[in-house]
């Protein structure tokens, strides 16, 4: 009979590295205005897969879309604002 070995302490022996470091959370936290966007957006269309989208859906669509694109807008200059320092060229 053989037994059966497991490897949780070789796993959890490098948990210290998996955890996301300072400088990740802040890109979290940098990108979540666009997370949430997106995810209002997904939800929206979700809404309208197993109907025909009335006009209600179809504003509530574009909308979200509106609020991904103004998102992504503004997290592109902050980092755009943040990468450059000195003023544009």
């Amino acid at each position: 009979m053989e037994h059966i070995v497991t490897v949780q302490d070789v796993v959890t022996a490098f948990a210290d590295w998996i955890e996301p470091t300072d400088a990740e959370l802040d890109v979290i936290e940098q990108e979540s205005p666009l997370i949430l966007a997106e995810v209002d957006l997904l939800d929206a269309q979700i809404i309208t897969l197993d109907r025909t989208p009335t006009e209600l859906d179809n504003r509530r669509i574009r909308r979200a879309r509106n609020r991904v694109l103004a998102a992504r807008r503004d997290l592109v200059n902050r980092t755009a604002g943040a990468s450059a320092p000195g003023g544009a060229a």
